[in-house]
């Protein structure tokens, strides 16, 4: 089956919010990225509501028709709001109001009761799981015991490598990791994210073939600037096809 592609349109909400302006919707943004082929929208709820608002989630949940990933953090606020609008996935993610970005993944290993009784309340709600982890052997251990439904490798060190001796050394890293998920629990679903372009993208589709998924946003939004929602898909999706071709 052919990597799915999942669009972030957080940054679309980064756009309108500077302004305080009611455009660009990213609600409309996600409809226009369904329409090029997306399949799957995802949008990162934050404590402090620096770009996605409550309100975006809950017009998400009653027009996506493809699948809907809330990126949260794993706390009782994020997990109750969860419970209410009932995205497809989610997606839980460490959070710190002073980054930029998700700057890391979770800490299983040492939150692993915690991150448990999550999983226990959005089955019960019929919300899939999502952990977003390091490519890290102990924290990959640690999802698959866990039996969350989809593991997200963070692929932030991959992107900014900046030399051909640390690329290839972090997709060993990320391929490591992709293994060893797949041997633990061969039908969990393998994503990964992070940092991601159409300039990196083949590389890795090609160096880790367990990836079922990817989640890209910044980079996507940002081409599609230039060149519209359309062409912007069609873009990664070509990047996508030839990391596959390679493999």
């Amino acid at each position: 089956m052919p990597v799915r592609l999942h669009v972030n349109v957080d940054h679309v909400a980064t756009l309108r919010q500077q302004r305080g302006t009611p455009y660009p919707d990213p609600v409309e943004a996600a409809v226009f990225l369904e329409q090029a082929g997306a399949d799957g929208i995802t949008v990162h709820l934050r404590e402090d509501r620096r770009h996605i608002q409550e309100r975006d989630v809950e017009l998400l949940r009653a027009l996506v028709k493809t699948l809907l990933n809330l990126e949260m953090a794993p706390t009782e606020a994020m997990v109750a709001f969860a419970e209410r609008v009932k995205p497809d996935m989610v997606t839980l993610v460490p959070e710190s109001r002073e980054e930029l970005t998700t700057e890391g993944g979770l800490d299983l290993v040492g939150e692993r009761d915690r991150i448990a009784a999550i999983k226990a309340r959005l089955a019960d709600a019929g919300i899939q799981l999502s952990v977003f982890i390091a490519p890290d052997e102990a924290q990959v251990q640690a999802a698959c015991e866990l039996g969350v439904d989809t593991i997200e490798l963070h692929t932030g060190e991959y992107s900014r490598a900046d030399d051909d001796e640390e690329v290839e050394a972090e997709l060993e890293r990320l391929a490591a990791a992709a293994k060893l998920a797949v041997s633990l629990e061969p039908d969990l679903t393998l994503a990964a994210g992070h940092g991601l372009t159409a300039r990196n993208v083949a590389d890795l589709v090609a160096a880790v073939p367990e990836i079922d998924e990817l989640n890209i946003g910044h980079a996507l939004v940002c081409d599609a600037l230039f060149v519209g929602f359309t062409d912007a898909v069609e873009r990664y999706r070509l990047a996508i096809d030839a990391g596959e071709a390679e493999r």
